[in-house]
């Protein structure tokens, strides 16, 4: 599903952090199992697999993500040797006001890769911003979040990124490779958790 030659092919920029955008990463005979399969995400926020029922199509792809394939062409574009290291997935399918405020993700955090899974987008909101700064307005790169577009990135103490905000369907999988199994299960409760308590409340809530 996944096709690594465009993110060997990728440019990786180094200023203002290292990161590359592709702009369509996925094989086109395999987005639209991949959209039919998406996990049935009626709320707000991260949540990880876990706590997820999908279909074969999305599991395909997770599969990939998580594979030695995808670790290798990442490892490669960045100079680093990510076999090591732990990873781990969340999946969001709905967006409100307060999402898409400016952060640099954890330190516990390698390498973060955000993969966009919606089959359009017209909406002048939603587009994540690479920045120079903590000031959405001053960005480097931004990406549509159609169905394909990855944004791959080196976490830093300036990697920051953002988006306007947009509310409504907006669905997309997070990926990423972080210091310490510690940490995984921190977040893996954490993000459990959370949406069992979402799952108390009304949609999108």
């Amino acid at each position: 599903m996944l096709n690594l030659a465009k993110v060997a092919s990728a440019e990786l920029h180094r200023e203002p952090f290292d990161y590359l955008v592709v702009d369509d990463v996925l094989q086109d005979d395999s987005k639209q199992g991949i959209v039919a399969d998406f996990p049935a995400i009626e709320k707000k926020g991260s949540f990880p697999l876990s706590r997820l029922s999908y279909g074969s199509a999305f599991k395909q792809l997770t599969d990939e993500l998580l594979g030695p394939e995808f670790a290798r062409a990442i490892s490669q574009k960045f100079g680093l040797d990510l076999n090591p290291y732990p990873t781990m997935i969340t999946v969001r399918g709905w967006s409100d006001a307060s999402d898409g405020q400016l952060h640099t993700d954890s330190k516990d955090k390698l390498i973060t890769v955000l993969l966009y899974l919606n089959p359009e987008w017209s909406t002048n909101g939603g587009q994540l911003r690479l920045l120079r700064s903590k000031n959405v307005d001053d960005y480097v790169a931004e990406v549509s979040p159609r169905i394909g577009s990855m944004v791959i990135f080196k976490r830093c103490d300036h990697s920051w990124h953002g988006f306007r905000p947009f509310e409504g369907k907006r669905l997309s999988l997070q990926m990423n490779w972080v210091k310490s199994d510690s940490y995984r299960r921190k977040e893996r409760v954490r993000h459990e958790i959370s949406s069992f308590m979402k799952g108390l409340v009304g949609r999108k809530a």
